[in-house]
């Protein structure tokens, strides 16, 4: 899909989407722009007064499809964890080398007094979860369990 970072697709249970880029690292930012989506009110949360603050993390797959499942939940326990209500990730590096993948991002978030998702994500599921490859760039699917 030419210029869309996402789109949320029919499931009959939890919340499904499609995330895309023109490489596998924005295609990480908008999975995760799409799962804030589900969680949080982005406008409000961008219109907030406050500083920016971020959360730095790192993490190491064997796979793409590894990756983008470990670094969403990993996004998803953090925030829970610190309570904080998170508008953006950013991929700061990500290397491929045969067999190993390492990414290191920071989620960004703005204090506020109270932590308000709109919708409670439990996990990342790895079922269906799938990164592909096409001339456009690519496209992830992911099934987040609500």
């Amino acid at each position: 899909m030419a210029g869309a970072k996402f789109r949320y697709v029919p499931h009959t249970a939890d919340v499904a989407f499609i995330a895309y880029g023109r490489n596998f690292k924005e295609t990480v930012e908008n999975a995760a722009l799409a799962m804030f989506g589900v969680m949080f009110d982005l406008k409000k949360l961008k219109e907030q007064k406050g500083k920016v603050k971020t959360l730095r993390i790192t993490e190491r797959a064997s796979s793409r499809e590894d990756m983008l499942w470990f670094i969403l939940q990993k996004i998803v326990s953090k925030v829970d964890e610190k309570r904080v209500n998170a508008f953006r990730f950013k991929v700061n590096s990500l290397s491929e080398t045969e067999g190993r993948v390492v990414l290191h991002g920071c989620i960004f978030y703005k204090p506020v007094k109270e932590y308000v998702a709109l919708l409670d994500v439990k996990a990342v599921t790895p079922h269906g979860l799938e990164v592909k490859r096409g001339s456009a760039g690519y496209s992830a699917r992911v099934l987040l369990d609500v």
